[in-house]
């Protein structure tokens, strides 16, 4: 039992290595992005195309947040099923 929680820490650890680095390298990619949405929605006839790419921003932003929110969610009823059988 005890090797089995210590091969999962050690899976779950490299896993967690892993999404660090990729998380800590993902704004350089995006950066680019800033400087071509200025320029296209800086002038004012263009108000619907910026009107659009904000909530465009605000839907992405909102999606990662629902399920991060659903998978904490599922790990707090999967402890509270284990505190009611114990």
């Amino acid at each position: 039992m005890l090797n089995k929680v210590r091969s999962w820490k050690q899976e779950v650890g490299s896993k967690a290595v892993v999404f660090a680095i990729a998380f800590c390298l993902l704004p350089f990619a995006s950066i680019g992005q800033c400087a071509m949405c200025r320029a296209s929605l800086q002038n004012e006839a263009n108000k619907a195309a910026a009107e659009g790419v904000n909530d465009g921003i605000v839907y992405l932003m909102a999606i990662p947040y629902i399920l991060v929110a659903g998978v904490f969610y599922a790990v707090y009823r999967l402890k509270q099923k284990k505190k009611e059988l114990n």
